[in-house]
């Protein structure tokens, strides 16, 4: 049996709560953030954070974009 199967295998008979804890470690294990992409993202936060101050980009609130996909149908959650 291949090592990944043989820990599948295993995790199966565990208790809930200690299913729990693996399935939590193996996704905070994914989530590693990439030192590049975190590099661009901050520039372009930034960059957009001084367009804002400076005025140079429009803004829309959360209650114009919220009553927009209301009135849109665009929420998956609105009354049928």
């Amino acid at each position: 049996m291949s090592p990944t199967k043989t820990i599948i295998s295993k995790a199966l008979h565990l208790k809930p709560a200690e299913k729990s804890i693996v399935i939590e470690a193996l996704l905070k294990s994914l989530d590693i953030p990439d030192p590049k992409i975190e590099k661009i993202w901050t520039a372009e936060a930034e960059k957009r954070l001084k367009a804002y101050k400076e005025g140079k980009i429009k803004t829309v609130s959360f209650e114009d974009i919220f009553h927009y996909q209301l009135e849109n149908n665009k929420c998956s959650f609105k009354n049928k």
